[in-house]
């Protein structure tokens, strides 16, 4: 999906797109192969859309806050003893507990190990003796969107907004 001035906003699975598209809020600039169907219509699924009305960047580009980002935002690390671990073994912590009045947030969560929240407890980390690798906040960008789309994932529609088109001279 596109801002009115044509810069990439975000991706949108197709359902959104025409759900967009029928309420009026969006121009359809290129289609994909396929089609989807209803009992009288055919319509092609959108591979581009604009917004017809132009949006801030800061409301269209908020990160939902899950344990997912929360472990991409901390490159799958615990933030206590900075060894990366896969996904099964690392939990969240809470750095202010909430016993303490520490909420659950951006700025109040983040990835540790199970031995490290275990050993940290319900205590600070100063309280712990246990400093933080990086302050945890609200992420602007994650990194899996940059692998997320590039020449060989993005369909070649989106090559012109996404100044992909030189890299396959």
């Amino acid at each position: 999906m596109l801002n009115s001035s044509y810069e990439p906003l975000r991706i949108v699975n197709w359902q959104k797109a025409l759900i967009l598209w029928f309420q009026g809020k969006v121009d359809i600039l290129a289609h994909h192969q396929s089609f989807v169907r209803s009992i009288s219509k055919s319509f092609p699924l959108p591979s581009v859309i604009r917004l017809r009305k132009y949006v801030r960047g800061q409301e269209t580009t908020r990160i939902r806050f899950c344990r997912e980002n929360i472990y991409l935002r901390d490159n799958f690390m615990c933030q206590y003893c900075c060894e990366q671990f896969p996904t099964r073994d690392l939990t969240l912590d809470h750095i202010v507990p909430v016993s303490q009045g520490g909420k659950k947030d951006w700025n109040n969560i983040t990835t540790a190990c199970r031995t490290c929240n275990q050993k940290k407890g319900s205590r600070t980390p100063e309280q712990a003796d246990m400093p933080l690798l990086k302050k945890a906040e609200e992420p602007r960008w994650l990194p899996a969107l940059k692998f997320e789309v590039n020449e060989k994932t993005a369909p070649s529609d989106w090559f012109i907004y996404l100044n992909l088109d030189e890299k396959l001279a």
